[in-house]
């Protein structure tokens, strides 16, 4: 059986999404606390608590992250997943109350949305009421919801993606992502090289079958469509502390670049967090940051092959490549 994020002990997953204006947001929730890492790796991020997660704060445990649409706007949306626990007795014990530590990180996905309704504290609840341990729902869904890729020549050359999740398991080591994808370059199979989803022809009926990375950079426009972002989450039931968390997250953060070309480019601000939920066994580091980034680009393709055709943009099943 495919294994998703909601594989790992003590995770849930949850939706939120606004078809009519293509956005949306997905809380992944670890309501009894975890250990959390964190490797911005893109140059345009939009973020909030992310410093918390660095090895020399204090708090060691996080109670959820948020993935979101909207933009700087779509952050509004973890007070909603805030609000959602706190009402059910979920947070860090302080002198005064219970204060959940809520990450969140967006993707820039404005293209589609032309009314403005954005995520915001409402849909991040209705995300975090929907979290559950059934298989992660894939393709436009969530944070999903507006995801591109291919936008090097602009949108008119580009395609649908969304988000996808998987999972290995190797022996008694459980590791598992979620990805939305959403990156200014293609989506590439990282076990054959073939391109999922990216820059399409120039009269948008084809895309080539293997893109050679030249050709990408030569049509590449400066300025780019500036609507990306690519977001993970890679989850383990391994003993992690805050520092092995965080080394987790550099080495986990490897598959976005094995899946996506190219990554990390001035107009993307893509963001790796890393939970431990220490239900499972203490691993070797090596094998889990190898593990992350291999689950990652899977999750990576999968958000690819999984998104449906919008009136204006194909998806992976419905272009033809040559």
């Amino acid at each position: 059986m495919t294994m998703t994020l909601t594989d790992i002990p003590g995770i849930l997953v949850g939706h939120a999404t606004d078809e009519a204006n293509r956005t949306g947001c997905t809380a992944v929730l670890c309501p009894a606390g975890a250990v959390g890492g964190v490797e911005v790796c893109g140059f345009a991020p939009g973020t909030r608590e992310t410093e918390l997660l660095k090895p020399h704060c204090r708090v060691e445990d996080i109670h959820a992250v948020l993935l979101t649409g909207g933009s700087a706007f779509g952050l509004a949306a973890a007070t909603g997943v805030v609000r959602w626990l706190t009402e059910r007795g979920y947070g860090h014990q302080t002198l005064l109350a219970r204060v959940p530590l809520v990450t969140a990180a967006v993707i820039f996905d404005l293209y589609y949305n032309r009314t403005m309704s954005l995520p915001d504290e409402a849909m991040g609840y209705q995300a975090a009421d929907q979290a559950s341990t059934a298989p992660v729902i894939q393709g436009c869904v969530g944070a999903g919801a507006g995801a591109t890729a291919g936008k090097l020549a602009g949108y008119h050359r580009a395609m649908k993606t969304g988000l996808g999740s998987a999972g290995r398991a190797v022996g008694d080591i459980r590791v598992a992502a979620l990805a939305v994808v959403n990156p200014v370059g293609e989506v590439i199979d990282p076990n054959t090289g073939l391109t999922l989803a990216g820059l399409r022809t120039p009269d948008g009926s084809a895309l080539p079958l293997r893109s050679d990375p030249i050709d990408i950079l030569e049509n590449f426009i400066s300025p780019p469509t500036q609507f990306n972002t690519v977001l993970g989450v890679v989850a383990t039931d391994a003993v992690l502390n805050k520092l092995q968390a965080s080394r987790l997250a550099h080495m986990a953060a490897a598959g976005l670049a094995r899946a996506i070309r190219p990554a990390h480019t001035l107009f993307d601000g893509d963001v790796v967090f890393t939970i431990s939920t220490g239900q499972g066994p203490t691993v070797d580091e090596n094998v889990l940051g190898a593990l992350g980034a291999e689950t990652l680009a899977e999750a990576i393709a999968a958000g690819a092959r999984q998104a449906v055709s919008t009136p204006d943009l194909p998806a992976f099943s419905d272009v033809i490549r040559r």
